[in-house]
């Protein structure tokens, strides 16, 4: 099995929009935008096994002090290889590069995270403000029932 991590390309859009797909319906990932997406696309890492697309992520970076991890997602199929781990080990890294003090994630999945080395917060804990200006356009808006975790780095 060849596992492969890398920077996508605008030209990956299509792929990851089609992986992330059944999580964006289930209200469990925003919904990103082919245009949004370019115009992000330096902050995703997406994973791939043996040429196939598995899964990816984004370090979304809110402030000198404060980056997120944002729409983790890794396919039914290539679930229990630890990709999802070693996604969010690729946003700590590359937010520690950039001297970032604290990643953030928003997430359903809290048990997950901890293994990361997450802890949960409040909520109300979260500094930057701009961070939920994206809550607005979730299905789940405004009954959040996602968790806050952080991780110092």
């Amino acid at each position: 099995m060849e596992i492969r991590f890398y920077k996508p390309t605008v030209v990956d859009i299509p792929k990851m929009q089609d992986l992330v797909k059944e999580e964006v319906e289930k209200g469990k990932i925003l919904l990103r935008t082919a245009d949004e997406m370019a115009t992000t696309i330096r902050s995703y890492t997406v994973v791939e096994v043996d040429g196939k697309m598995a899964g990816f992520t984004a370090t979304h970076i809110h402030s000198p002090r404060l980056a997120e991890v944002r729409s983790l997602v890794v396919g039914k199929e290539f679930r229990g290889l630890k990709l999802g781990k070693k996604l969010v080990e690729a946003c700590i890294n590359e937010a520690k590069q950039y001297g970032i003090e604290q990643v953030l994630s928003l997430t359903y999945e809290k048990g997950f995270f901890e293994s990361c080395g997450f802890r949960e917060i409040a909520k109300e804990e979260i500094p930057e403000h701009k961070i939920w200006a994206d809550c607005i356009r979730c299905k789940h808006f405004p009954i959040c029932d996602e968790i806050a975790m952080v991780i110092d780095l």
